[in-house]
């Protein structure tokens, strides 16, 4: 799971009239958070969280980017407001990195959201991020095994293993969020099969979608990602 990133400089000269720092505060401590703001009657805002820390994973990863700009870019159709942030102990973020606390992060994010905002949430993980994005959403770690301002969760390259971690996804049977499963069917932190199984771990509605030949950064391939991504969103919109 180690990460692609983009110039943190390019994209703020880049997006400077949309894009602020975020004074988030989780579990252990502050958290660096950047929200773009959406259109001002956006009936939905955006949470995207980032791979794993320990391969470089930071909210400036190449596909937390472009998944970034499908919520929130005109040209995608949707311009909701997008939360990014680091989780605990990486670059700026207080707090020391654990591997399963930083599904608090999530929440934390989560609770900023509402309170900023009122509106419903779509949640987006890549990689390690989507593993805790599911235990914010519908795992033990969740609040009343549930978050109750969530709309929809897409995990896009949900990794089965990686960095000696098994993860497994016990609560899938009973999170009848909408969901979406978006990987390259050449993923190494989860084969084709091992994603089935727990796709069809999943209560409905869900949906599967492999884009062939795609590894697990879906290089050559980010814009199938987002036009898979952004046509899953729409249908959950319609």
């Amino acid at each position: 799971m180690t990460s692609s990133v983009v110039s943190s400089r390019s994209e703020k000269s880049s997006e400077r009239s949309s894009l602020r720092t975020v004074d988030l505060r989780g579990p252990a401590g502050r958290l660096e958070a950047l929200l773009n703001e959406g259109v001002p009657d956006s009936p939905l805002v955006g949470l995207v969280c980032h791979p794993h820390p320990m391969g470089g994973g930071t909210m400036h990863n190449k596909v937390v980017y472009h998944v970034m700009k499908v919520l929130n870019a005109p040209e995608w159709g949707l311009g909701w407001p997008v939360l990014r942030f680091n989780f605990r102990g990486t670059c700026l973020s207080e707090g020391r990195h654990d591997g399963h606390a930083e599904s608090a992060d999530v929440i934390a994010a989560l609770n900023w959201l509402q309170s900023e905002y009122k509106l419903p949430v779509v949640l987006v993980g890549f990689s390690f991020g989507a593993a805790m994005a599911l235990a914010a959403s519908c795992g033990s770690d969740a609040p009343n095994g549930n978050h109750a301002n969530l709309y929809a969760l897409a995990a896009l390259g949900l990794p089965t293993q990686g960095y000696g971690q098994t993860y497994n996804y016990p609560a899938l049977p009973e999170c009848f969020l909408p969901k979406l499963f978006l990987s390259g069917d050449h993923d190494s932190f989860a084969s084709k099969h091992e994603l089935q199984q727990v796709v069809d771990s999943a209560a409905d509605p869900k949906s599967l979608v492999l884009i062939p030949g795609a590894d697990h950064f879906f290089t050559g391939r980010l814009e199938q990602m987002q036009s898979s991504l952004a046509a899953w969103l729409k249908e959950q919109v319609s």
